[in-house]
Order: structure tokens, then sequence, then C-alpha cells
């Protein structure tokens, strides 16, 4: 299949997925989000595929956050569904995926770029990549698993920081938080993602994809999350802050919140 927003391309068992909108640094939008869906499920029946990488074209961004200008005049209602249509197409998708998936960071992951990698089951960063979940600075919270996986990765107390200042970390910071496996230099990313997915494929398909619900199923609990997550974002497109936050991003000027 041809995509318009995305690259495929398979090498021996492992298909890498090129998230390809530079000019825009990667963010997904709606048609990317689809079109990776789509390209994933297909690698899923492909039996000669047995790990999938997912980075992001030029060296900037692996994805530097969810295309704001397609969602900044949406209600209540519509940010549920934006919320809920992406978790369950993209990010819960890739997070039970029977195959394996490597996220090969390569620059800013922000937003929903990070909660991309943090749905992906292994993260591999380069040096320069900077990481964290802006959202509160337009008024909104991470809206695509960002509030339950981020904890999961990096605890708690550190979650809550990094969603409450909106700031960023470096890959260095996040190896040491446990939220990338391994830090490397822009060269040596792609060649070291292929070289765990080799010694992946070594291995058991059908025993790996028992692992992943396995592992999975730890961090399931009564209480969903994400459907809280879908509620609150939600409930943030109905706020004066929201409108603020995102107009002041689009328009390239500082926030002044209503409710600050």
């Amino acid at each position: 299949m041809s995509y318009e927003t995305i690259l495929v391309t398979i090498e021996e068992s492992v298909a890498t997925i090129t998230i390809n909108r530079p000019k825009k640094l990667n963010a997904l939008n709606r048609e990317t989000i689809q079109e990776l869906h789509e390209a994933i499920s297909e690698l899923e029946e492909d039996a000669d595929v047995k790990v999938l990488i997912i980075t992001g074209s030029g060296e900037k961004a692996f994805v530097a956050g969810a295309d704001i200008s397609e969602f900044a005049d949406f209600s209540v209602k519509k940010g549920k569904k934006l919320a809920a249509k992406g978790q369950e197409l993209l990010f819960d998708f890739v997070e039970n995926l029977s195959k394996p998936v490597i996220a090969a960071v390569n620059g800013f992951a922000l937003g929903g770029g990070l909660e991309l990698a943090m749905a992906c089951h292994l993260r591999v960063a380069s040096d320069n990549a900077k990481m964290g979940l802006p959202e509160v600075s337009l008024g909104v919270i991470p809206g695509y698993g960002g509030t339950q996986r981020l904890p999961q990765l990096v605890g708690k107390g550190r979650a809550m920081e990094m969603i409450m200042t909106a700031g960023m970390i470096s890959a260095e910071q996040a190896k040491n938080y446990g939220l990338i496996n391994h830090v490397v230099t822009q060269e040596e990313l792609l060649p070291l993602c292929h070289k765990i997915a080799e010694k992946i494929c070594n291995n058991s398909s059908v025993a790996i994809s028992h692992a992943i619900k396995a592992v999975n199923a730890g961090f399931m609990n009564t209480v969903n999350g994400y459907e809280q997550e879908i509620e609150a974002f939600g409930a943030c497109f109905g706020t004066d802050d929201f409108a603020e936050g995102t107009s002041a991003f689009l328009e390239k000027r500082k926030a002044d919140f209503p409710g600050s």
C-alpha cells in the first residue's frame, strides 16, 4: 500500500515505519493516525515480519506532538471522541500488538509523540532527543494515554512533575528515569534498533506475543484510567483556558490563561 504521511520499508523480518511530515516536525494528524493504524495492521498480518520499528523523518523530530490546528475549535464532545478514537486506532493498538514495536526516537517526542513512543514496547533515543508532555500549557491534558503510561514508566512523582510543569527532559535524563532503554548518537540509532530487533527475531514469536499480553496484564486495574483520561481530556475543550492556550500556540505567543 502507498501512504501520504508515512513510509514503510521491510528488511528481512524487520519493518520500519517512518512518519514523514518533516515540515510539520512529523506532528500527528488524523490522516497520519489512520495510516499508521492501517500499516501496522497489515504488518501484524504479515507472517514474514517479526518486529516493527517506528521513527520520524529527518533529525529534528520523532513526533513533535499532535497537529493542534486540527482540534483548536473542538467542543467537549469532539474532544472526547478525538481521544477515544486516537487511543483505539493507534496508542492502545500499538501497546497490545502481538508483535514487538520499537520506537526509534530521533529528536523531539512531545505530547502525542511521547505518547506514541510510550505505547511502543521498547524505546531507543538519539542523544539530541527531548521528551515531554506540554499539554497543560495549552489548557488541556494528555489524551492519548499519557497520564497512564508515563507513571507506569517513570513513577507517579516524576510523571506528575513532567505533566504539571509541561517541561522537556533530555534523552539522558529520560534514560535515568526509565523512560528510554538506550541513548545513542543519531548515526547509531537505527542500527541499534535493528540489532535489538534481530535478537528478538531469534526467539519464539508465539512466546513473545504471550509475553506482551502477560506484561500488559500486570498494569490493568479495576478503574479504567484511560476512560478517566478521555473524560477529563474532553472536558478541557469546554474551558476558556483551552481556547486561550490553543490560540496562543497557533498565534505563536505566550498564553495568558483566564483561570490563572
